[in-house]
C-alpha cells in the first residue's frame, strides 16, 4: 500500500440469501454503497460481517469477492485472526495473495490468553506475510486487552504492524494510543458511538460497522473535522448520534442488517442463532432514521 491508511473505514455486513448463502451480488451493492458515499476503505470478514457463523473457505469467498469488487477505488483489509495460529497464517497468506492492503488480525477467541501467548501469536502472524497489519483489540470477545504498551512494543517490534483497531470501549485508552503512540502506530477506533470524539482527538481513523447504514452522514461528519470546521461537524454529528445510539443499543449485527433494508438495500437475515430484530427494536431504528433525514435533508 503506497500511502498511509486514513478516515472513515466500513466494516461490511455480509449479506445473505434465505438459504444462509453468501449473496455475491448483495455484497457488491454493499461495497458499492460505501465507496459511493465516499469512505476510505472497506473491511471484509470483520465482526460486523458475522465473521464467527463463516467458515474459513466463506471466509476467503468473501475477502476475494471484495477485493476483486473494489477494483483498487480504495484499500481493503481483510480479517484473518483465527483461533489458531496456523490457520490465521493460512487465511493470512490467501488474502495476502488476492491482493488484501491490510491484514487485520483479531485474537484467538474460544480460549482466552494470556498476554504473552497473544504476543507471541500476533508476532507469528505479522511475520508470515509482508503488507501492514492491523492489530484488532476487542477484549469482551477475546478475554484480552492490548494495553498501550503492549500495543508499542509490538508496532516497535514486528515493522508491519502499523495500525490498530481498538474496540475497547475504554476512552482512556484510547486517547493514550492516540496522543501517546501515535508515532509508532495509527488508531483507528471501532467502538462507534466514540466517532466524533476519537476524530477530533487526532485518531489515524474510525472503522464502523454503522458506516453500512449511514457511510455518507459518517464521512460528512469525518471530513468536516479534517477540514476545521468543528461547528459543522458537531451539528451533523447531533443529527447523526441518535441513529448511531439506536443501531448500538439494539443487537448489532440485526440492527445493521435493518438498518440496510430501511435503506433499500435489503441483505438478509443474520445468521442462525442470530436472529432478526423484534419489532419495538426495529421501530426504534426506523424511527431514529426517519428523524435523521427530516432533519438533515
Amino acid at each position: 500500500m503506497s500511502k498511509q491508511l486514513t478516515g472513515v473505514l466500513t466494516a461490511l455486513a455480509t449479506p445473505f440469501t434465505s438459504d444462509e448463502a453468501i449473496d455475491v451480488a448483495t455484497l457488491r451493492r454493499v461495497v458499492d454503497r460505501s465507496i459511493e458515499a465516499g469512505v476510505d476503505g472497506v473491511v471484509a470478514a470483520g465482526s460486523t460481517g458475522e465473521v464467527g457463523a463463516l467458515s474459513s473457505e466463506e471466509r476467503l469467498l468473501l475477502i476475494d469477492t471484495v477485493i476483486e469488487h473494489t477494483a483498487g477505488r480504495v484499500p481493503v483489509i481483510a480479517q484473518t485472526g483465527a483461533t489458531s495460529t496456523a490457520e490465521a497464517i493460512r487465511l493470512s497468506k490467501a488474502a495476502e495473495k488476492s491482493g488484501a492492503d491490510v491484514l487485520m488480525l483479531i485474537t484467538p477467541y474460544y480460549e482466552p490468553l494470556s498476554v504473552e501467548e497473544t504476543v507471541a501469536y500476533l508476532k507469528d502472524v505479522a511475520g508470515s506475510v509482508s503488507i501492514p497489519v492491523m492489530l484488532y483489540n476487542i477484549p469482551a470477545v477475546t478475554g484480552v486487552n492490548l494495553d498501550p504498551a503492549t500495543v508499542r512494543s509490538l508496532a516497535e517490534d514486528v515493522e508491519n504492524i502499523r495500525y490498530i483497531k481498538d474496540s475497547s470501549a475504554n476512552w482512556e485508552q484510547a486517547l493514550q494510543l492516540i496522543h501517546h503512540h501515535s508515532d509508532v502506530i495509527g488508531t483507528f477506533i471501532g467502538w462507534d458511538a466514540y466517532l466524533y470524539s476519537a476524530l477530533v482527538e487526532g485518531a489515524a481513523g474510525v472503522m464502523a460497522g454503522t458506516a453500512n447504514v449511514v457511510p455518507g452522514e459518517i464521512v460528512d461528519v469525518a471530513r468536516r473535522i479534517a477540514e476545521g470546521d468543528l461547528t459543522g461537524a458537531r451539528e451533523r454529528w447531533n443529527a447523526l448520534y441518535p441513529v448511531i445510539d439506536a443501531l448500538l443499543s439494539v443487537p448489532f449485527i440485526p440492527s445493521v442488517k435493518a438498518g440496510l433494508a430501511l435503506q433499500g438495500l435489503p441483505a438478509g437475515a443474520p445468521r442462525r442463532p442470530t436472529a432478526v430484530l423484534g419489532a419495538a427494536d426495529h421501530a426504534r431504528v426506523k424511527d431514529a432514521l426517519a428523524a435523521l433525514y427530516q432533519n438533515v435533508r
